[in-house]
């Protein structure tokens, strides 16, 4: 048997990523994990947010807590494979406040006494207050806690000390589950403690570790300190993982992606699975999965034995202590099988918008896009732009006209001065009227409508699109205006566009006018030059210790920089990089990873064109 824990950094994200998504469902993913009892950590989703195909895959049962307030933040889950693990109790946090709609019975209770913030040493917060109760250590969906009967499996991700004033919090947290592990371990039980402790536990676990300057002061963060405590010499807790692996370097388990440290695997170990003394008998193996990729942590695993001899010498079989009956009547009331929206009582909303409640045509297929949107639906069918070429064009669309056209004649197309019944515009009504169906009444009127409407946005200024190619400084003093006032017909269009013609070739005859285009016109070598200068990539500069072109990043945080471009040095990040001299000591610089180079592209930019300004 396996039990894996995964920091997955957003269950929306790990599909994005190979080989995950070559799976048709999130069983699949669960599948390839290939362990019995799954621990996700970071869910970063909420209870209405969740797919039905990742609360409920077929054959693992699921349990899960989300954040209160805070939405795609935190979140932990468990999966237990249901053909080989049967989970008897779960609960939701450390301290049993956290209890569903009816509350849990005492038989639906996996332990008789809980933390008690008044029992238990908290640290104070930055304004000297000590918190009176543990509910908003609870509020962002931070522990599980399933009963399997040989053990009890805490699946926790504990806070990060993301600045000074969230240490309280963070040592709080830990507090709660030290207090929580020792009222189970005081009422008989085993536990195995899984997932993120945001903790490194020794200097062999960090990737700077071994500098002297940190070598020395290691263990004087508080929570290094109480994680040192709390494990085994000195505490009841064992790092199974470790436990195989006592002098293993670089067995990190966590990564800061954004200096793409995962490559030079330049990370810290923060992901455990802990056990009380009683369940190391049965620890077979442990290890991490540094090749599954998908987060900024890796899985952690351990292995069970299938069977082991006690000191007294007897044979247990781990099928013999751990349940496998797979009722799933009798589930825990906390697993998501019997959330009331999967139970069948409830009608989810998303119901209304599946697939299968789509609205269909008579023809029974699935209605297109025009058919849903009357506007585009009107224009389609009806609009004077469908008509056959015998047809009149539509009231008030004015045909092209010439550039040299003058502000009198143009203004004779605008709606303002049309008849108010042309002949030629009643017998296209006629003609529409005739063609459209009998029930389409309404549908005619708004096409009418909205055709009257366009015709009311060409006013008598508005230019036409062939007085952008026209040459008005050279174009002969001839118009071609139609003072009848009348509609121009299909062979206005031809000769207004012969005229157009006539234009450009005069134009381009006229030695003076092709004079004051190349006057006008640069040369063709000096402006392939300036496109050449203005489009070229910026040559990135060398680092200064190195010598080597730098690398260009983008500043991603909020601010007034964000959206601005740098160089940095193109090296790997590695242990004793160069942080800069307020961050890491002369003497502990590793030449061979990034050096301090910086540089801002702007700056690159402006030096690379006074370079060549001055050449």
């Amino acid at each position: 048997m396996r039990i894996l824990s995964w920091n997955i950094n957003g269950i929306r994200t790990l599909p994005q990523y190979h080989p995950w998504n070559t799976f048709t469902s999130f069983q699949g993913i669960l599948e390839h994990l290939k362990a019995d009892i799954i621990c996700f950590q970071e869910m970063k989703t909420s209870r209405s947010g969740l797919s039905r195909c990742v609360a409920l895959p077929d054959d693992f049962e699921a349990f899960f807590s989300f954040p209160q307030n805070k939405g795609g933040y935190s979140g932990v889950a468990v999966y237990a494979d249901s053909r080989t693990i049967t989970p008897l109790r779960a609960e939701e946090g450390l301290s049993g406040i956290l209890q569903p709609k009816p509350p849990l019975t005492l038989d639906d209770r996996i332990s008789r006494s809980y933390p008690c913030a008044h029992e238990i040493e908290l640290m104070p917060d930055e304004h000297g207050s000590t918190p009176s109760d543990l509910a908003a250590l609870e509020a962002e969906g931070r522990a599980l806690i399933v009963d399997f009967g040989l053990f009890v499996l805490i699946n926790v991700y504990c806070p990060n000390e993301t600045s000074d004033a969230r240490l309280p919090f963070k040592i709080n947290y830990h507090t709660m589950l030290q207090d929580r592990v020792r009222t189970l371990m005081n009422e008989g039980r085993e536990v195995v403690v899984v997932g993120d402790i945001n903790i490194c536990a020794t200097p062999l676990d960090h990737c700077d570790g071994h500098l002297s300057s940190n070598t020395a002061t290691f263990y004087d963060h508080p929570a290094r300190a109480w994680f040192h405590r709390w494990l085994s010499p000195i505490g009841c807790m064992t790092d199974a993982v470790r436990t195989f692996w006592p002098g293993r370097k670089g067995m990190y388990t966590c990564w800061n992606m954004r200096i793409s440290a995962r490559e030079s695997n330049y990370g810290t170990r923060v992901d455990y699975i802990l056990v009380t003394p009683g369940m190391l008998p049965w620890i077979k193996h442990g290890d991490i999965q540094p090749s599954l990729k998908g987060s900024d942590h890796c899985p952690i695993y351990i292995d069970l034995h299938d069977e082991i001899i006690t000191d007294a010498g007897e044979r247990l079989s781990l099928r013999d202590v751990l349940p496998v009956d797979g009722n799933r009547k009798d589930l825990p009331r906390l697993a998501a099988r019997r959330w009331e929206e999967y139970s069948g009582k409830q009608t989810l909303l998303s119901t209304f918008f599946g697939k299968t409640n789509m609205l269909r045509s008579p023809n029974n297929s699935p209605l297109s896009l025009l058919s849903l949107t009357p506007d585009i639906q009107l224009l389609g069918e009806h609009s004077d732009a469908a008509q056959p070429d015998h047809m009149q064009p539509a009231v008030g669309i004015p045909p092209p006209t010439h550039p040299s056209l003058s502000c009198q004649n143009l203004a004779c197309t605008s709606t303002s001065q049309l008849p108010a019944s042309p002949p030629k515009l009643q017998s296209n009504t006629t003609s529409s009227r005739q063609t459209a169906p009998p029930d389409s009444s309404a549908k005619r009127k708004s096409s009418d409508s909205s055709v009257k409407k366009a015709s009311k946005k060409l006013k008598s200024s508005q230019s036409t699109l062939s007085s952008f190619f026209a040459q008005p400084s050279v174009s002969p003093p001839f118009s071609l205006g139609n003072p009848s006032g009348d509609v121009p017909d299909h062979q206005d269009y031809i000769d207004s566009d012969y005229q157009l013609a006539l234009e450009l070739s005069a134009a381009l005859e006229n030695p003076l006018s092709q004079g004051l285009l190349a006057s006008a016109t640069p040369s063709a070598s000096h402006s392939k030059a300036a496109w050449s200068q203005l489009m070229a990539p910026i040559q990135p500069p060398n680092c200064f210790v190195h010598g080597e072109p730098a690398k260009e990043y983008t500043v991603n945080k909020p601010g007034p920089n964000k959206g601005k471009t740098f160089f940095l040095c193109a090296r790997p990040v590695g242990p004793g990089y160069d942080k800069g001299k307020t961050e890491r000591l002369r003497e502990e610089v590793d030449h061979r990873y990034r050096c301090n180079f910086f540089k801002w592209t702007s700056d690159v930019r402006r030096e690379a064109k006074d370079k060549s300004s001055t050449s």
